[in-house]
């Protein structure tokens, strides 16, 4: 594992972001784990974790104009990457959207100048991918091109069909989807730190069932 990817599960872990035990998601599957990156506003290094998304970011490659953050947790991510990257000099345009449009003001669901050129959409966890199905969608009404889409965690679980979530939103909008980790680096996180291991075989049980 490289070094963004275990002080990200560190981190997680730390903060109580990535829990392990009996765990209903929204889908209805039961779960060995559950991650909540909101845990992390309650104490966690927001720089030591802005720091794991950029290295992620730069150590895929990933070629964009403007960052997108999805309500709720996207917002804060998208925020503190974006900060970090104003740091070094290099200073890309955020925005994010609210959940119900506004009807007075500025109007519209979209804060911060609206996305343009290649989109960077920055998020927390995919699952069955949804929500980033969403995301790239709204991007697309505003005439953007949603290029990359990286999120903390890819739990690696089929979509719409056998394959996985990632990989359809690939297929479907030629988009680059990534991830800090994965459940196949989770797990062998667990097998090395040696912490967690009694949680292993249902980790793996789950992979087995539910990957794709």
């Amino acid at each position: 594992m490289k070094d963004y990817q275990k002080s990200f599960l560190n981190l997680a872990i730390e903060s109580k972001s990535l829990q392990f035990g009996e765990f209903t998601l929204k889908s209805g599957r039961e779960s060995p784990y559950f991650f909540n990156a909101a845990n992390m506003l309650g104490g966690c290094n927001l720089y030591e974790l802005a720091k794991c998304y950029v290295d992620a970011i730069n150590d895929k490659e990933l070629n964009f104009d403007c960052i997108y953050g999805p309500a709720y947790k996207g917002i804060f991510l998208g925020s503190i990457v974006a900060t970090l990257f104003s740091e070094e000099g290099k200073e890309y345009p955020l925005s994010f959207n609210r959940k119900e449009e506004k009807g007075h003001g500025e109007g519209g669901n979209i804060i911060g100048k609206n996305p343009y050129g290649k989109v960077l959409i920055i998020d927390d966890v995919l699952s069955a991918g949804t929500a980033g199905r969403e995301s790239i969608e709204a991007i697309l009404k505003l005439s953007a091109t949603p290029s990359s889409f990286i999120v903390g965690l890819d739990r690696q679980e089929r979509g719409l069909s056998e394959m996985s979530a990632s990989k359809e939103l690939e297929k479907d909008f030629n988009i680059k989807v990534e991830s800090i980790v994965n459940l196949d680096s989770l797990i062998d996180f667990v097998k090395e730190n040696g912490v967690y291991t009694d949680h292993l075989d249902r980790l793996n049980e789950y992979r087995k069932n539910w990957g794709a």
